[in-house]
């Protein structure tokens, strides 16, 4: 049976430089930081003081009021971000071909601050006051579901769950179900709202989170003077669907997905593998997946998440995989604008890369003042640049040793 290609026709985001494509695309492109003090907790009791938090969202402009006191606020972007990619796409979901549309959105730890209202209630009124809601508000599958509920998409309804790297496997797995025929359109990505009392304590505790007081200067990869990440949040939607379907339906193609490597590093559930050997493997496998060789990429969206081992291995893997190439590709890390979404990472970071091969240009990665001498590739510093790009891989590592990479292409017929 002939594989089917499969093209990307909406794109959807939520995110802390903008709540839609356009917006977050061109903040991003003027190098703008989404990073400010943190609101969402105290910042006095905690020694980490910036997070990169998604602004003057209105969820009701998407569902009604009812329906979003239901949702955690992880799902109200998704289905914001979901709502906005099958309307890009100008897909109509109806009986004739809703059990040919699936959901595939990842979320790395789901409904915490939900997890945390309900439980403070539980300790001060008892289990009788502890809503019937609370359960399908706090599973990180319920991204998926709420978005299948208010699209009426009757396709395989999934979300997978691999921390970090959660949006990023969720399109993968999502591309893999369109091409080997069980879905014809698929809604995919990432959503996290992970900015909440106990995510920021066990980050912190971790020591994990950038200390810098100065917010548009915490998120900084690959830059020497790096300290942590900083803690973002919002969603990252695809709508992919196959040629015949986008050709039939006379759709805008943005890209075609054409890779997906996924890996484990089997070593620690923190740290990546040294040296990155589980990234460069993901990597090697997207690669092998999408036919291409290893010249053929111009731009990798990094992982990049300003910590020091993640920034110094992920180099080491793109050298490993590339060799003399990895000095002539553009690297660049969007993290430092938007900060580390999590398992939504990988879907405003495909989003991102989709937008770079669309446009011609490279994003670039803020906050790069000092080089480091094990982080010596081009990282694209500071300002955008006009290049016309034909290949991308985007890399979303994460807790627990899962390794993705995705390889995006500009559509040709």
């Amino acid at each position: 049976m002939m594989e089917r290609r499969v093209v990307i026709t909406g794109l959807g985001a939520v995110t802390p430089v903008g709540n839609d494509v356009q917006t977050m695309w061109e903040n991003i492109l003027a190098g703008k930081s989404g990073v400010d003090f943190v609101t969402h907790v105290n910042k006095d009791e905690f020694k980490a003081k910036v997070a990169a938090e998604v602004k003057d969202f209105d969820p009701t402009a998407f569902v009604e009021k009812k329906d979003a006191r239901k949702m955690d606020p992880f799902t109200q972007f998704a289905v914001a971000a979901s709502k906005m990619a099958v309307e890009d796409a100008k897909l109509t979901i109806d009986d004739s071909n809703a059990h040919r549309v699936g959901v595939w959105i990842g979320s790395g730890i789901g409904g915490m601050q939900t997890y945390e209202d309900q439980f403070r209630r539980f300790l001060d009124k008892g289990y009788k006051r502890v809503s019937p809601f609370f359960v399908p508000m706090m599973i990180p599958d319920m991204a998926a579901g709420q978005v299948s509920i208010q699209l009426g998409a009757k396709g395989i309804n999934s979300c997978t769950v691999t921390a970090c790297a959660s949006g990023a496997n969720s399109i993968g797995d999502a591309y893999k179900a369109v091409q080997r025929g069980d879905v014809d359109y698929i809604i995919a990505g990432g959503a996290e709202a992970p900015i909440t009392n106990m995510s920021f304590a066990g980050f912190s505790t971790a020591g994990a989170l950038s200390l810098n007081d100065d917010p548009k200067k915490a998120s900084r990869p690959f830059d020497k003077n790096r300290d942590g990440f900083v803690m973002g949040e919002g969603a990252g939607i695809l709508l992919m669907e196959t040629l015949e379907s986008a050709q039939a339906r006379g759709a805008h193609i943005y890209a075609e997905i054409v890779g997906y490597g996924a890996t484990g590093d089997a070593y620690h559930i923190t740290a990546p593998a040294e040296h990155g050997e589980g990234a460069a493997r993901a990597m090697q496998h997207a690669i092998k997946d999408a036919g291409i060789s290893l010249t053929d990429v111009d731009y990798i969206n990094a992982h990049g998440t300003s910590t020091d081992l993640n920034d110094k291995y992920e180099t080491e893997a793109i050298k490993t995989v590339f060799e003399d190439h990895a000095y002539k590709l553009a690297v660049s890390s969007t993290k430092s604008m938007t900060g580390h979404l999590l398992g939504a990472a990988g879907g405003v970071e495909s989003v991102i890369s989709i937008k770079s091969i669309v446009e011609g240009i490279i994003p670039p990665t803020t906050n790069y003042e000092t080089p480091d001498p094990d982080c010596d590739l081009d990282y694209v510093p500071n300002e955008a640049r006009k290049q016309d790009v034909n290949i991308v891989v985007s890399n979303s590592l994460g807790f627990g040793g899962h390794n993705v990479a995705l390889v995006f292409k500009k559509f040709e017929e």
